[in-house]
Parts: C-alpha cells; structure tokens; sequence
C-alpha cells in the first residue's frame, strides 16, 4: 500500500502563486508516475500535471507555462509549482502514484483562486 499526503493548498488571489506538496509513504519501492488532478465543483477530475520515475512531464494545455511539476525520489515526494493563478484553476488538487499497475490516490488539497 501506499499513501498520499497533499500539503499546500489556500486561497490566494488571481496572478498569485502557490506550491503543492504530495509526499508518498508505505511501499514507495517502484513507484513510477505521480501526478496531480483537479476537480471543480460540478466536473469531472481532470490530469493537471504527471511526471515518471525518470523524469519525464505531462502537462494538461491550461495549465502549461504556469505550472511546474517536479519530484525527488530520494524523499518520495512530488511538488506542483503553481504560478499566475487564475480564477478557473480553483478546484480541489489531488495527488495521484501508480505503483506496480495499482492507482493511489491522496485526500484532496483545496486550492481557491479569488480576489
């Protein structure tokens, strides 16, 4: 098993930045693609940002140029840099590990993005 602990979340206002932290723990042995999703109210969740063990990074088309994946294996942890926010990015962010063909899923971090 392993679990996900999403960090960062808060309101800030539009142009502002803010940066998430998903950090895994149990059986982090061969975890390979982490990423993050949203959800607004009244839609479906939808891929944000992916990055593989190796580094590779998915990026959804709205988000690109604004925000930043990363991850650093020795800590098991995957970061989303969030810059230039805007009202639409509002939404409850989840952390997601794919671990030998097993989805993972983090409790959700709310992100407000309002004047």
């Amino acid at each position: 098993q392993v679990q996900l602990v999403e960090s960062g979340g808060g309101l800030v206002q539009p142009g502002g930045s803010l940066r998430l932290s998903c950090a895994a723990s149990g059986s982090t042995f061969s975890i390979n693609a982490m990423g993050w999703y949203r959800q607004a109210p009244g839609k479906q969740r939808e891929l944000v940002a992916a990055i593989t063990r190796g580094g590779t990074t998915t990026y959804a088309d709205s988000v690109k140029g604004r925000f930043t994946i990363s991850r650093d294996n020795a800590k098991n942890t995957v970061y989303l840099q969030m810059n230039s926010l805007k009202p639409e990015d509002t939404a409850v962010y989840y952390c997601k590990a794919n671990r030998q063909r097993t989805d993972y899923w983090g409790q959700g971090t709310q992100v407000t993005v309002s004047s």
